[in-house]
């Protein structure tokens, strides 16, 4: 018997119009994602990895094909699907708690008390280490601080699927390595299934189950795929030198270089 994917991305196409000009940005993009699993979604910059995201999140429509969430259709944002931006775009004068509250009481107004809802946004808030700061403004906190917020605001809708486009990428080096730590270990306490658009090799490898690697745009499509068998919790200074670490490492980067050599030569 077939198990039928959790989430499936049916020979999807993307097609933007701009007066009487058509740009194909995806072509039959074809993915099927578990439950509970991260995979990793990584390119070269205009490939479309955002693009696809955005059609998971159904901020976008797709042009033709079907994306599936357990076997309903993706044509619309919903709570099910919860995306994390590389800008946190917290509201300034909010504080931490009510920027999180925003999203509780949107989703569980009606079904769950006001006092549940104060006690989720509390769990959440500890979940990502922000409970300390619950009454501070964006202002007053550091930028990884801000995408810890952003981090439990989507987790505190309970989603589905937690899509994370490039959540990492305007952190300096260490806040961006202690922000990874925190997602593997709030991936290994929730179990939830994850989708990351990154451009960084490392951050790929160290945190995803899968890579899947996108061809260069335009009519971007799915290249390769890989596994990333290394046992979890994973821990980055051990993997530092793990043969299956350092192998996927560099079979993500032939790929990459292999395209942009071929750009460049076109």
């Amino acid at each position: 018997m077939t198990t039928r994917p959790y989430l499936k991305i049916d020979r999807v196409e993307k097609t933007f119009r701009r007066g009487a000009r058509l740009s194909t940005v995806l072509s039959n993009i074809d993915l099927s994602v578990g439950k509970g699993e991260f995979v990793s979604i990584i390119g070269h910059s205009g490939c479309g990895k955002s693009t696809l995201l955005n059609l998971v999140a159904g901020l976008l429509p797709v042009t033709s094909g079907a994306i599936l969430l357990e076997d309903r259709e993706v044509n619309a944002p919903g709570p099910d699907r919860a995306v994390v931006f590389q800008n946190h775009s917290l509201l300034p004068w909010l504080t931490v708690r009510e920027n999180v509250a925003l999203a509780v009481d949107k989703v569980f107004a009606g079904r769950r008390s006001r006092a549940e809802r104060a006690e989720w946004i509390d769990h959440n808030l500890a979940l990502v280490h922000m409970a300390q700061a619950a009454e501070k403004r964006p202002a007053e906190i550091s930028g990884g601080m801000k995408q810890r917020v952003g981090i439990a605001r989507a987790l505190a809708m309970e989603p589905k699927v937690l899509l994370l486009d490039e959540p990492f990428g305007a952190l300096d080096a260490l806040t961006r390595a202690h922000l990874q730590d925190a997602v593997m270990e709030i991936h290994a306490r929730l179990g939830n299934t994850m989708i990351m658009i990154t451009h960084d090799v490392d951050e790929a490898v160290l945190l995803s189950d899968r890579i899947v690697m996108m061809t260069n745009g335009p009519a971007a499509t799915i290249g390769e795929g890989l596994g990333v068998p290394l046992a979890r919790p994973r821990r980055r200074i051990e993997l530092a030198s793990n043969p299956v670490y350092l192998k996927s490492r560099e079979a993500v980067l032939k790929f990459l270089y292999e395209r942009h050599r071929f750009v460049e030569a076109a």
